[in-house]
């Protein structure tokens, strides 16, 4: 099926819907977006550690480097608010190795 046969489907709550999902993300969207995306929508609910954990496992499995890892933090700001977004970032630390070490020297 095509995106917009697609699209159409979901604006009127299609019941195939359910045995379909998920076909036109895997073949559309690579494996590196889909990771990040996923991390996104994680941190957006408010997911439980193990869920972002095995996100973050899967992000790097999937080609994404650290960097773009805490990009998604950084650019969820906007959208949720810093306070979800500083909520997930120790489980994003610890996923990544850093959930010890991770101190700022700041002035006060």
């Amino acid at each position: 099926m095509d995106e917009i046969t697609h699209l159409r489907r979901l604006c009127v709550n299609d019941p195939l819907l359910a045995t379909d999902a998920g076909d036109l993300w895997t073949v559309t969207v690579d494996d590196r977006t889909r990771a990040l995306v996923t991390l996104g929508a994680l941190v957006s609910v408010g997911a439980s550690d193990p869920s972002v954990r095995a996100a973050v496992d899967d992000a790097i499995t999937a080609g994404a480097s650290t960097a773009q890892i805490v990009a998604v933090l950084d650019g969820l700001v906007s959208v949720i608010g810093l306070p979800r977004v500083v909520a997930a970032a120790p489980m994003f630390a610890a996923a990544l190795g850093h959930g010890e070490d991770i101190t700022l020297d700041l002035p006060w």
